[in-house]
């Protein structure tokens, strides 16, 4: 039995059988109509969520089978003091398989050293957020051609943003990949992420000024400054809006770079951009339905 809990756990070769499939998928969604008839999908998660959890939901009924779960964990037995262990246990008993939303880093861990079925991190504190890093994977590739050979700016809130730190280490492991930060001091990218790369002696700047650098890259993926992950709201005010990506920065930028953002979006990312044919998150939501279906069929090894 397989989990996921981070995207390292799948090697580069087990990725590319992944978005084959989703690929697969994309192109023949009846095909897999019935894939997961009389399968359940459970989605515990204690912290809101939009994108993610509906994405889950989604993928699983698009499968055909059904999901069942809770959405905060107001409306679970963790308002009633029960811990995580115990949760999983008891859905062990009630679904085939699990995503798991959680603001304690390291908790989705702790459900699949006690589950009895797969489990999924969909999100735990700033530490990782592995499907939305095959979402982006899967992105790139398919809009972008190939998972290498290309430099990419991570712009915005580097320091507790959990999809860029995915993104970095599952990034690192393609070839000829060049990292563009670029963030304001106090949410620079953290020192654990710089040291492992020039471990690796892979190439990497950081930078204040968006402008600069935008006609050097291949891909922008552009965070929102995160109010939930701040201890101090003065500090998050004066940061929320310190990167605006519109217009007028567009223009500086090649005519096939790529702009991704996981979502949600608040003022980052100005809604004139939307229409511009570099704008590729909201079909980056979509490749996160496929990506996820594909997932659920792996770890469910019905493919």
């Amino acid at each position: 039995m397989r989990h996921l809990m981070s995207p390292l756990d799948f090697t580069t070769q087990e990725l590319d059988r992944l978005f084959d499939l989703a690929g697969d998928i994309e192109h023949n969604l009846q095909k897999y109509a019935h894939a997961c008839d009389g399968k359940i999908l459970a989605t515990c998660f204690y912290e809101p969520s939009t994108r993610t959890r509906l994405s889950f939901e989604s993928a699983m009924t698009r499968l055909g089978g059904r999901v069942i779960g809770f959405s905060d964990a107001g409306s679970s037995s963790a308002s009633k003091g029960e811990s995580v262990s115990d949760t999983i246990r008891v859905i062990s008993c009630y679904a085939d398989i699990c995503a798991m939303r959680h603001p304690k880093e390291g908790a989705p861990m702790v459900a699949m050293e006690h589950s009895l079925i797969p489990v999924i991190n969909a999100g735990d504190g700033g530490h990782q957020h592995p499907t939305q890093t095959l979402t982006d994977l899967l992105t790139i590739r398919s809009l972008g051609g190939s998972l290498g050979g290309f430099t990419i700016g991570l712009c915005g809130d580097l320091k507790f943003g959990r999809t860029v730190h995915s993104l970095i280490h599952a990034l690192v492991r393609y070839e000829d990949i060049r990292f563009l930060f670029i963030s304001p001091e106090e949410l620079r990218v953290p020192d654990y992420i710089t040291e492992m790369l020039k471990s690796k002696n892979i190439p990497y700047e950081e930078v204040t000024s968006l402008e600069d650098v935008m006609p050097r890259l291949d891909m922008l993926y552009m965070t929102r400054v995160q109010k939930e992950r701040f201890f101090n709201e003065e500090d998050y005010i004066r940061l929320k809006d310190f990167y605006i990506l519109d217009m007028a920065k567009m223009e500086l930028a090649r005519p096939d770079m790529l702009v991704l953002h996981p979502l949600p979006r608040v003022n980052e990312i100005s809604v004139e951009v939307d229409n511009d044919p570099r704008a590729a998150y909201f079909r980056q939501a979509q490749y996160g339905v496929y990506v996820r279906m594909a997932l659920i069929l792996t770890l469910l090894e019905l493919t």
